[in-house]
């Protein structure tokens, strides 16, 4: 029985990892049932059983999204303390991703940056994660400032925050259509960290 259960977990997760990439390409009202069958390889009537919904089974994806892309990336900047590189090397790093063609970020931005732009943010409870999602890099930028700039005021350390997190949001909104500009982006926003 409980390898049964394994079996059945690992099996949604890949299915939500499908799904994730199709929302995460074509954003919530562009991705059909049929584009979500053939990427997931569930029918209309598992998908509906398994997740209620198709915004059900986007719900999961971006539950998906913030745990095994967003927060692993942010993991450094949460550590206590937190190492005095680590806001560059969050930049850099995102940097270094975006100027690769192939990599989903360079070629689909971010899911939740991109859903903000969509008819669906309207939705309160979507507009909650978008919005949780904006404090959570907004705080994990403050807590990396904090570390390599800690002799800033803290007016003067809110507003390098504030700028550094919407440098990294403009960044991954124009990343699909100019990967050049978003990692100059990117890298004024490292220059920033400079006393």
């Amino acid at each position: 029985m409980g390898v049964m259960a394994r079996t059945s977990a690992f099996d949604k997760e890949k299915v939500i990892q499908s799904a994730r990439s199709v929302f995460w390409s074509r954003g919530f009202e562009a991705t059909s049932i049929p584009e979500l069958e053939n990427a997931t390889g569930l029918s209309r009537s598992s998908i509906y059983n398994s997740f209620g919904s198709k915004r059900g089974l986007f719900d999961a994806a971006v539950d998906s999204y913030l745990n095994e892309i967003v927060r692993p990336r942010l993991r450094p900047l949460l550590q206590d303390p937190v190492p005095a590189h680590a806001l560059e090397d969050y930049l850099r790093g995102l940097a270094a991703v975006f100027a690769k063609p192939e990599s989903l970020p360079a070629a689909h931005g971010c899911l939740l940056i991109n859903t903000a732009s969509a008819p669906i943010a309207a939705e309160n409870d979507i507009a909650a994660v978008i919005s949780a999602y904006r404090e959570e890099l907004g705080g994990a930028v403050g807590r990396g400032l904090k570390a390599v700039r800690p002799e800033l005021s803290s007016e003067r350390h809110a507003l390098l925050s504030d700028t550094i997190t919407g440098l990294v949001v403009a960044a991954f909104a124009l990343v699909r259509i100019s990967p050049g500009e978003a990692v100059r982006l990117l890298q004024c926003a490292e220059n920033l960290l400079e006393g």
